[in-house]
């Protein structure tokens, strides 16, 4: 909680009550599904309801006060906020709903503030300690593992949602408490939708196949996108290719403590616009990651984010052409004193089935 409470003083705030569930578990430990955290430069305390009394009380031991209420959170929190006698309350203002801030409002003493802040935490988890970086490295084997044990099944005929619940099914088998996400399989032109939802569109010869997927290990997230090729690709669909493989390496030779994430996003952007992809570039280079599949920093045009050693992030330039199709590639990518570790060991050449 440190961390937090030195901010206190240059927030101008007396504590902080933390409403988002990854950022309470970043500093806790808890795992439920309902909770609120409120900070305090003495104490931390830690509401939630009955069904996690056991749970929570074991979680947090050392970290914070687990207590139970039976009712709405915010009239807890609000209490306990009177008692104490605090009078400037951050809360965190892109995580808690309005409904949530307005029943505090009206639940707080007369004379307490609501002051929005943000990044509190958020900024806290872009560095990870080495037992993070340890689980995000197992998430990412889990992920690889569970790619090439789907594709040795792979067989015509099947569909988008069978491929995708066969990858899922994998990553539970080799250690995956989850998906990290809903797993994107797209076929043929339908590979031109960056977030392509699977349907049941089946597998062929002479298509591209694209799948974005990830593991999570103990709350920890990894991302991997991997395009292939059923048959023998057209001399376009190869050059597509080619050219996005070229920026995701130039991106990835770009990562280094020091740089912005801006400077990593440009890198790639040139390669794309120098073999003609510029325009069918339509996402960021990437994002962070940890607790949650997309964390700051964003890696894109106008992110002055410096990178520091210890930030966990992707690296994924894509070409999208309607009627054609697409290509991504990307990497889970751990930035160093050095430069960076690439922790995705699944090949990226153009695989062809």
């Amino acid at each position: 909680m440190s961390g937090v409470v030195a901010r206190f003083a240059e927030l101008k705030i007396d504590a902080l009550l933390v409403s988002a569930l990854p950022n309470i578990r970043y500093l806790t430990g808890f795992t439920g599904s309902n909770a609120l955290l409120l900070v305090t430069p003495r104490d931390a305390i830690l509401f939630t309801d009955p069904r996690y009394t056991i749970q929570s009380v074991k979680q947090t031991a050392g970290r914070a006060k687990a207590k139970t209420v039976r009712g709405p959170l915010v009239a807890a929190a609000a209490q306990a906020i009177a008692s104490r006698k605090l009078k400037r309350i951050g809360f965190e203002a892109g995580r808690m709903l309005y409904d949530a801030w307005q029943r505090l409002k009206e639940a707080v003493p007369l004379g307490v503030s609501l002051r929005p802040v943000r990044g509190v935490v958020d900024e806290l988890r872009m560095v990870k300690t080495d037992r993070e970086i340890e689980l995000i490295r197992q998430a990412v084997l889990t992920n690889s593992k569970a790619f090439e044990s789907t594709l040795s099944r792979l067989r015509p005929g099947v569909s988008e949602r069978e491929i995708a619940a066969e990858l899922e099914y994998q990553m539970r088998r080799n250690g995956a408490e989850r998906a990290s996400f809903e797993t994107i399989v797209a076929l043929g032109p339908r590979t031109a939708l960056p977030h392509a939802e699977p349907t049941e569109e089946r597998f062929r010869g002479d298509q591209l196949l694209l799948i974005d997927m990830g593991a999570t290990r103990e709350g920890y997230c990894s991302d991997m996108t991997r395009t292939l090729f059923a048959g023998k690709p057209s001399r376009n669909v190869q050059s597509m290719y080619n050219a996005v493989l070229e920026a995701q390496l130039a991106a990835i030779d770009a990562v280094r403590e020091g740089t912005t994430a801006g400077n990593v996003d440009r890198a790639a952007r040139r390669v794309l616009a120098r073999e003609g992809l510029g325009k069918a570039f339509v996402h960021s280079t990437g994002h962070g990651l940890g607790l949650e599949i997309h964390e700051p920093p964003r890696l894109g045009k106008k992110d002055a984010t410096k990178l520091r050693a210890g930030m966990v992030i992707t690296i994924e330039p894509g070409a999208y052409v309607e009627k054609v199709g697409g290509v991504r590639i990307e990497d889970t990518v751990l930035v160093t004193r050095t430069g960076c570790e690439v922790l995705t060991p699944t090949p990226k050449e153009l695989t062809l089935l």
